[in-house]
């Protein structure tokens, strides 16, 4: 079996990254910071037109009639690019909530447990439960309009990424049943996929100025310290990118939690040691390092943390046993 990426797969990457370095270039994504995050309407409508919200949607419906491998490729480019809103959360929603396919309508979810939910003040519908056992409702309308009264707004690490906590949500009349599961799931594994895209994007950058810095004399790349710093960047990297490309592929929920869980570390530690081989310029304003470390740090607390995915992981192992039995294992 070939698990390369066929011709295909590789020009929608290539497609996904050239749209995204012409309408989200590093001048628009600095305007976004400076005004505090929010949708770009405008922006959400370029992707809706270029099928990123449709992707997986029958061509019967309207939609592109691809696949989860090919969303996990699109999503790893957005990580890349930090492109923000809650882009998982509309793409979910495609075809159940009007306009969202075609990126007329901006989505967010509420995952519960005390989580902030992203992007609320400008979301047209929200998505809520989605859990194992849960119902996935969505509110629009009245219902939405009182959820969002209730909600405060909360200091956000990132500054693309408004935050409001809602306390006691009572979905109540007005909420429609969706598929469940997928909240879950498939937002976990597109989480994964924008990891994927940042703990990439933070290795590049990393190499690009160990080669281009010198100190004491010498390009810091040539540093045996720093090259080990960037081996492991890459060596966190190449088994996330096979684990969230695997998990693709089957949908198994115990490989999504894998793979989530990889993709937070990798995301996480290359922004790190991203921010370390920068040394003092990492830590500025002016650099994009840290933006890539307080988005790494906020997916990672989304969808599937680290402590669920591991429960999930222990679960699938099944009962522990003794290793011995009977008189014997007494001595």
């Amino acid at each position: 079996m070939d698990f390369q990426l066929s011709d295909d797969q590789r020009a929608l990457r290539s497609g996904m990254r050239d749209l995204l370095g012409a309408v989200f270039d590093r001048d628009r994504m600095r305007e976004a910071v400076e005004r505090g995050g929010g949708v770009d309407r405008g922006l959400w409508r370029e992707l809706g037109a270029a099928g990123f919200f449709a992707l997986r949607l029958p061509e019967e419906a309207g939609g592109v009639g691809l696949g989860l491998p090919e969303a996990v490729l699109l999503f790893e480019e957005a990580g890349r690019a930090l492109l923000p809103g809650p882009l998982v959360a509309t793409h979910l929603a495609a075809g159940l909530v009007k306009g969202a396919a075609e990126g007329e309508a901006v989505v967010t979810a509420a995952e519960g447990g005390g989580r902030p939910v992203a992007d609320l003040g400008g979301a047209d519908a929200v998505l809520v439960g989605g859990g194992a056992g849960e119902r996935l409702e969505v509110l629009t309308g009245e219902v939405l309009e009182a959820f969002v009264a209730g909600a405060v707004p909360v200091r956000s690490m990132d500054p693309l990424t408004p935050l409001h906590r809602v306390e006691g949500r009572s979905a109540g009349a007005g909420a429609s049943e969706a598929y469940p599961g997928a909240l879950r799931c498939e937002g976990a594994l597109l989480s994964a996929a924008e990891q994927l895209g940042s703990a990439a994007r933070t290795t590049e950058m990393a190499v690009q100025h160990a080669r281009s810095r010198e100190q004491f004399g010498s390009l810091i790349g040539s540093f045996q310290a720093v090259k080990h710093l960037c081996a492991d960047m890459l060596a966190r990297t190449e088994p996330a990118r096979s684990a969230v490309y695997a998990a693709a592929v089957t949908g198994d929920p115990v490989e999504i939690a894998a793979a989530k869980l990889l993709a937070d570390e990798a995301a996480v530690r290359n922004a790190r040691d991203c921010l370390q081989i920068h040394g003092g310029m990492g830590f500025t304003w002016e650099s994009d390092v840290h933006l890539h470390l307080k988005r790494a740090w906020l997916r990672a607390a989304r969808w599937l943390t680290a402590a669920e995915a591991e429960e999930v992981l222990a679960a699938d192992l099944g009962p522990v046993r003794p290793l011995y039995s009977g008189s014997a294992a007494l001595g």
